[in-house]
């Protein structure tokens, strides 16, 4: 008995240093102590884990070396970590009878044998919710079993240990708590004080002292209203009254400090609730005499200024990016813009694309400079239209003498530009046109000209509208002079960076080139007669006039620069005598061959625009059925005076110019749209694709991808229905763009094709790469099939390997029943050619039988 009571005076002891708040470390010692007490000759330690790497290290012990004690530091917590770590881990008492015969012990036998330590109990300490703080346990110097009481020892030592950890936590947060909050109630940049329900002061901060001019002692006892103005009494209590009912309130004041001088106060009351009762009331309390006294200079000189017919701005100082913060009604009225929408903006809102860089940075350097600055420069109003504004900006400063703001002033100097404007545009300009005036364009060239190095090159156009006269004389002045307008503007959108248009009188205009040689001048004058060719629209009037023009270059004998547009007047007549819509060169050394080159180019152009081009269809047929399986679409041209034109004779040169791309967009969508209208009249079940050769130029074009998807959602062409055919020269250069491009069209459904296969660097392993569905034999390789043993061989070959693949086989240009069955012999899958039907347009291939005859 007289033990049992011994033990619960030493918890009871423990218990009372834990609410007496004890320092840890000493409570730590009265437990190991009381431990050591209640088991004779146990040694006792004390290991806390550290859940950031979930291991246990000795912090305090009873009997154990220190050395024993380091080496004891960062335990792993485990299942298998001799009984401190398996304890930790498994949350329950862990009994180690002998260390020498525990597995778990092993890798730490060297330091126990040293230590003399036989045995090891080890009990978790553990919180009410069952957190883990670490480990209490007892050690002995012999092997040792536990009895009852003595393991309920050690429990009960782990869990007043426990408990004087967790009330260390609690006191330590609340310490750290009450610290924070006296830390933001003493250092507060406002005046912060507390008020009981009577709303006297309790306590208050330094910045309180400072406003009212009395310390904290001072203040206690006081009532609020002492401060307070008369006239703000019946607000003041409402206030207070709300925030004594649980309500926060927000409010300005008028008071007085202890000197009796007036401020002006925000304040904001807060209710302050303890357990669920309402004890008193918290103020925040800022000064804003000087904020308030700002506003009221401000307010005063907006009645000053809003009355000046001149736009008025002031901005903020005090932040980097000078919000405004008043505009006047001028500024609004020049601007269009309304204060809600400019308010708390930087002014650069008014800049645009042509505002002057410099002036901007002239604006920038007198702010910097803190001084004031004149500059005019190019605004922009709400609308988008430009104006010219003479800024005046200045500095305003405070009483303090920093600056708090600045003013700008407009004036609105647009009509006095403009006035300016015109008068140098009459000097230089062509006031019909708006175009350079001769005299401008004069010197311009006798500039370039006596500065033209050897190696560049100069060209003068001379540019004459055929048949102006009767225009202007037919139909009045106004029109002609519309018509030189519209000349005029269409010249200035085709104009290239470095050439030079001017107007050189009556329905002339001058053209300046520089670096252009004879290819690209040729080219220019081909692209300003079909330019100037397209009808113009002229009040109710649609005009169709041709020019002719006249060219002159450096490469001639030219010893001034007013030579150049004397050669070119000379060169315009000749090109007048060969019947205008046409251009002539001063020194006129072209060749026929040039010329007809020139002239089919322009034609192409004029084939485009007139949509002279057509096309044909030619089916592909099973080469055993003869069933109509799909068609190609061939491109003719219906050209006005020559009839059909092969493409032969066009196709080469358009790949030349570019052309091909244009031609072969609207082949493509042509196609698509009437190979829906072919299925349309066809069973459901046997709908035909068609073929559409695609130019390398085209196919290698960024964009064409998008091109195809474009024309099937437009045109409602299943994917499936469509294949590209495409020459096998173009799969051999670039192959790896090549492969992605053809990748992404088998993506979405769409076939792709080698069209004359075998005419080109012909490989059989490389298409195996490619992602293809047909090959097309080329027509030399078809033709005497049926006996000639070297075509047959290379014809089989290529369907060998081509059925090895996947790939089907198309055999063009099948004339002769002969030729139809040797294919058929050798596995051809379609066939095409004029056995089966010509080239035909579209209604008369929708009236094609879907099956054609064998013969």
């Amino acid at each position: 008995m007289n033990q049992a009571r011994h033990v619960l005076a030493a918890q009871q002891d423990i218990h009372n240093q834990i609410a007496q708040h004890t320092p840890f470390d000493d409570i730590l010692s009265a437990i190991i102590d009381m431990v050591s007490q209640q088991l004779p000759g146990a040694l006792v330690s004390f290991m806390q884990l550290d859940p950031v790497e979930n291991s246990l290290s000795v912090v305090s012990s009873s009997g154990l070396s220190d050395t024993y004690c380091r080496m004891a530091q960062r335990i792993p917590v485990g299942v298998n970590i001799a009984s401190c770590g398996a304890s930790a881990y498994r949350r329950e008492i862990v009994i180690t009878n002998d260390i020498e015969q525990d597995v778990n012990w092993a890798p730490f036998l060297e330091h126990t044998r040293r230590e003399g330590l036989a045995s090891c109990w080890s009990a978790p300490v553990l919180t009410a919710d069952d957190e883990l703080l670490g480990t209490f346990a007892t050690y002995y110097r012999s092997p040792r079993v536990p009895e009852q009481a003595e393991q309920t020892q050690l429990i009960q030592a782990a869990n007043l240990l426990a408990l004087a950890i967790a009330r260390q936590r609690d006191r330590r947060a609340l310490q750290t708590h009450e610290q924070r909050f006296t830390s933001l109630f003493t250092h507060h940049p406002d005046a912060v004080f507390e008020l009981d329900l009577t709303g006297r002061y309790l306590s208050s901060n330094q910045a309180m002292t400072d406003i009212s001019g009395l310390s904290a002692e001072q203040l206690r006892g006081m009532h609020y209203e002492e401060f307070v103005v008369q006239a703000d009494h019946a607000h003041t209590r409402l206030a207070f009254e709300q925030a004594c009912r649980g309500i926060p309130q927000y409010y300005e004041l008028s008071a007085y400090n202890a000197r009796q001088e007036s401020y002006q106060l925000e304040i904001t009351n807060l209710p302050i609730v303890v357990d669920d009762d309402i004890v008193g009331v918290y103020g925040i309390a800022r000064d804003v005499s000087a904020q308030r006294l700002q506003e009221a200079e401000l307010r005063l000189l907006k009645r000053g200024i809003d009355a000046t017919p001149n736009g008025v701005v002031m901005a903020d100082a005090s932040d980097p990016n000078l919000p405004l913060v008043y505009i006047n009604t001028a500024f609004q009225e020049i601007t269009g813009y309304h204060r809600d929408e400019v308010i708390g903006h930087n002014c650069r809102f008014l800049q645009g694309k042509d505002t002057d860089p410099y002036a901007i940075e002239q604006i920038r350097t007198a702010i910097a400079e803190c001084r004031e600055h004149q500059v005019t420069l190019l605004n922009y109003r709400k609308d988008g239209t430009p104006f010219w504004n003479l800024f005046s900006i200045a500095p305003v400063f405070g009483q303090d003498g920093r600056r708090t703001h600045y003013v700008g002033i407009q004036q609105d100097v647009t009509h006095q530009r403009e006035n300016e404007e015109k008068l140098r545009l009459q000097r230089t300009h062509d006031l019909l046109t708006g175009l350079l005036s001769r005299t401008t364009f004069e010197g311009q060239l006798e500039y370039e000209y006596l500065h033209l190095a050897p190696s560049r090159q100069m060209a003068v156009l001379v540019i004459n509208l055929d048949g102006f006269k009767s225009v202007n004389d037919g139909l009045s002045h106004h029109v002609g002079d519309c018509l030189l307008q519209a000349v005029a503007q269409r010249l200035n959108g085709w104009l290239q960076p470095g050439d030079v248009i001017a107007r050189l009188g009556g329905d002339d205009f001058g053209l300046l080139l520089l670096d252009r040689e004879e290819e690209g001048v040729i080219q220019a004058a081909e692209s300003l007669l079909t330019l100037l060719s397209r009808p113009f629209t002229i009040d109710e009037h649609q005009l169709h006039i041709s020019v002719s023009i006249g060219i002159s270059t450096s490469g001639e004998a030219i010893h001034e620069s007013g030579e150049f547009i004397l050669h070119a007047n000379v060169a315009l007549r000749e090109a007048k005598l060969q019947g205008r819509n046409t251009w002539q060169w001063y020194c006129g050394d072209i060749s026929p061959q040039t010329c007809e080159h020139i002239a089919l180019r322009r034609e192409i152009l004029e084939a485009i625009e007139d949509q002279q081009f057509v096309v044909y269809y030619q089916p592909l047929v099973d080469a055993r059925t003869g069933e109509v399986r799909s068609l190609e679409a061939l491109v003719r041209w219906n050209h006005p005076s020559r009839g059909i034109v092969p493409p032969n004779d066009f196709i080469p040169l358009a790949e030349q110019t570019g052309q091909i791309i244009n031609i072969d967009q609207w082949v493509l969508r042509q196609a698509c749209f009437d190979t829906v209208a072919i299925n349309a009249s066809r069973p459901v079940s046997q709908p035909v694709g068609v073929a559409v050769n695609i130019s390398p130029v085209h196919f290698r074009r960024v964009g064409f991808f998008s091109e195809v998807q474009q024309v099937l959602e437009e045109s409602g062409l299943a994917p499936y229905l469509l294949e590209l055919e495409v020459t096998e020269g173009v799969l051999m250069s670039g192959t790896e763009k090549v492969i992605e491009q053809l990748a992404a069209l088998r993506n979405i459904g769409v076939l792709v094709a080698i069209d004359d296969f075998g005419t080109g660097f012909s490989s059989l392993s490389y298409l195996r790469q490619l992602p293809i569905n047909k090959v097309k034999l080329d027509r030399s390789f078809i033709q005497n099939i049926d006996h000639n043993r070297d075509n047959a061989a290379i014809v089989q070959g290529v369907i060998t390997m081509a059925h090895h693949l996947g790939l089907q086989v198309v055999a063009e240009g099948v004339e002769t029943l002969a030729e139809q069955e040797d294919l058929i012999r050798h596995g051809c899958d379609l066939l095409q050619g004029f056995r089966f039907s010509r080239p035909i347009p579209l209604p008369q291939f929708i009236a094609l039988p879907t099956r054609l005859p064998a013969e």
